[in-house]
């Protein structure tokens, strides 16, 4: 990324910008501008010249015009879940989406319209009282347009695809700063490229979806095993993925237990290992797949949980509220072969003597379904041929473990890279080009540079996984 200048943005500036303008333009010297900059990673410590709290689609496109005309990088802030937190431009302009938060939903439709601000939890509210959802990730404070724009993975993605498939119309502003229309009528070649292709186009300030019927239950299953048995329950589970109901998304999990009341005594805190799956759906159906579970080997201990959808939905939240130093590494794998499951087990780890307080922790998410059956050319998203995705994640609170504690997560990505066929742009962290590479294939990545050229020729929109112009 090119280091740019803060720009002078001059009182009188400021003052043009604040005419007419919806929502509240910020300064660092004014009350609220430190709370706007805080964003999830903790390590991210930046200051924008101009925080711009949108109120509108038109504050939006003002504040874009503001910034391209001092030349201020631009940095779109939703839900601020990004790891880089790329939101936030030094010395640059945030344009903030976060008073956008209204969700409209038309039961009878089944479709959702959802303002470029919201998050997940907006969503899922508005849509269960009608028993619909459509595909969104599993942290509820997780903005809606940097997950759906970079493709997606939720719970429901198995039955009904990624949250980008289940976009049926978006309102974008531009570079130039003009508000359009995206759809397979309007704009496709912005429609196919904000589909998986990241904030590289504009700033969304609205999603259309199409919503499922998917009543308000679902259930959790979780087996936990020692790392002795571990290996041969993986590859158990692996198997299963392929007959597995299309209502389970299949979780593993491995990394150091913690003080929790299901695990016996002798093995809290202790390295361990679990699989299991989530349903979405009546959950006495759910049930019948953790006998095919327990088949594998006799667990530790199991968790096996009824609740709503909307409790699903917000079961992580608290531990993402934190305000904690995060990091993470992640993957596609087209096949899981024993090799890689050893190396998933071993967490980074040559000797097996790591210190287990600076280990990451990380898991295995199943794709395939419907995700699979989406034509690999009808969106910009990438790699539906996947079996898993794997992310290691690092969270922590002392700033003198930043070095070891990333680098631990490398090193576990590093064991798994082998085995890789891809990696999730959501999942990217600090690759820069090469992991675009990796994200997308050259024939799609040559299509969004081509793409970008058309959209954004001078590369305004660039703090984000950046495509440049063709």
């Amino acid at each position: 990324m090119v280091e740019r200048p803060a720009a002078d943005t001059g009182n009188q500036g400021v003052a043009q910008l604040r005419q007419g303008f919806e929502g509240q333009v910020l300064l660092p010297d004014q009350d609220g501008y430190d709370q706007a900059r805080r964003v999830w990673n903790a390590i991210v410590d930046r200051r924008p010249a101009v925080i711009a709290r949108c109120g509108s689609p038109s504050d939006v496109a003002a504040a874009v015009r503001f910034a391209v005309d001092r030349d201020l990088e631009i940095g779109v802030r939703c839900g601020g879940h990004s790891v880089l937190g790329l939101s936030v431009p030094e010395g640059g302009l945030m344009v903030d989406l976060s008073l956008l938060r209204s969700v409209r939903v038309d039961p009878d439709r089944r479709r959702a319209s959802v303002a470029g601000g919201a998050v997940l939890g907006d969503l899922d509210r508005a849509s269960q009282p009608f028993g619909l959802a459509t595909t969104s990730g599993n942290v509820s404070d997780t903005g809606v347009g940097g997950l759906t724009l970079g493709g997606g993975m939720g719970w429901l993605a198995r039955q009904f695809g990624l949250a980008c498939d289940n976009v049926t119309r978006l309102q974008v502003v531009t570079a130039d700063g003009e508000l359009v229309a995206a759809s397979e009528e309007e704009n496709p070649d912005l429609f196919w490229g904000l589909r998986g292709g990241g904030g590289n186009f504009g700033v969304v300030t609205e999603f259309e979806f199409e919503l499922h019927p998917v009543g308000t239950a679902a259930l959790i299953a979780e087996l936990f095993y020692t790392l002795a048995d571990a290996p041969r329950v993986l590859r158990g589970w692996r198997d299963l993925i392929a007959e597995a109901p299309r209502q389970a998304t299949l979780t593993a999990w491995t990394g150091t237990a913690g003080d929790w009341p299901v695990l016996p005594v002798e093995h809290r805190f202790s390295p361990l290992a679990s699989v299991g799956y989530i349903w979405v759906g009546q959950p006495d159906q759910g049930r019948d797949f953790v006998r095919e579970l327990g088949k594998l080997a006799r667990p530790l201990a199991e968790r096996v949980e009824e609740l709503t959808y909307l409790e699903l939905q917000t079961i992580d939240d608290a531990k993402h509220r934190q305000p904690m130093r995060r990091y993470w590494k992640g993957h596609y794998l087209r096949e899981l072969p024993d090799e890689a499951i050893e190396a998933f087990l071993a967490r980074g780890q040559a000797d097996g003597n790591g210190d287990l307080e600076l280990l990451p922790y990380g898991g295995f998410q199943s794709y395939r379904g419907a995700i699979a059956e989406v034509g690999e050319d009808e969106t910009a998203f990438s790699h539906r041929d996947a079996l898993v995705e794997f992310v290691a994640v690092a969270a922590w609170t002392d700033p003198a473990e930043d070095e070891a504690r990333m680098s631990a997560a490398r090193r576990w990505a590093g064991a798994i890279e082998p085995f890789a066929s891809g990696v999730y742009v959501n999942d990217l962290a600090d690759e820069g080009e090469e992991g675009v590479r990796r994200a997308y294939s050259p024939q799609k990545l040559a299509r969004l540079a081509a793409l970008k050229r058309s959209y954004d020729p001078d590369n305004r929109f660039h703090l984000n996984h950046n495509i440049r112009p063709g």
